[in-house]
């Protein structure tokens, strides 16, 4: 994993953690954590089940500042200056039940299975509202994961593994 963004991760799934709130990591530091292979992001995400419980107070004095909210996520900047992103996306609700767990520097992180991730990545790609390039990206991180598990080719849907074999 990327060690600028270390302790950004650490200090909030320490708060995330004492707070009580469930979440499970999503995107590309998830994808750093269920394989090898390196995959660069520039930030943080974060799915939660209510952005608007967050621990805001506990996120503050913790040297994290918010920087936007849209109806289904809200930004803040870590005091390391990480970008993170909180979504609330009622698709991951299921995948924050059925997070598994990571260690880093002795900190228990909640992290999206590599199922979930698969599919959460396949349907960023499909969405025609998300830039090409991410699109893209999206597609080329659920086919690498499956490159390096390829175990779960098999709990796909028949359109899912078509997406995969396009790809």
């Amino acid at each position: 994993m990327d060690s600028s963004k270390k302790p950004d991760l650490i200090a909030v799934a320490t708060i995330l953690a004492t707070t009580g709130t469930p979440y499970a990591i999503i995107g590309g530091v998830a994808l750093q954590i269920h394989q090898t292979e390196p995959r660069t992001t520039l930030g943080l995400d974060l799915a939660v089940h209510d952005v608007t419980a967050l621990p805001d107070g506990a996120l503050l004095a913790a040297g994290f500042t918010r920087t936007s909210v849209f109806p289904h996520s809200v930004n803040w900047v870590g005091p390391g200056g990480t970008p993170v992103q909180f979504s609330d996306n009622p698709a991951f609700r299921d995948a924050i039940e059925r997070s598994t767990t990571s260690t880093v520097d002795g900190t228990t992180l909640r992290v999206t299975s590599p199922l979930d991730l698969v599919k959460a990545k396949l349907r960023a790609a499909r969405d025609p509202g998300r830039r090409r390039s991410k699109r893209i990206q999206d597609r080329a991180d659920a086919v690498s994961l499956i490159g390096s598990q390829p175990n779960l080719l098999a709990e796909l849907t028949a359109e899912e593994r078509s997406e995969i074999d396009r790809a």
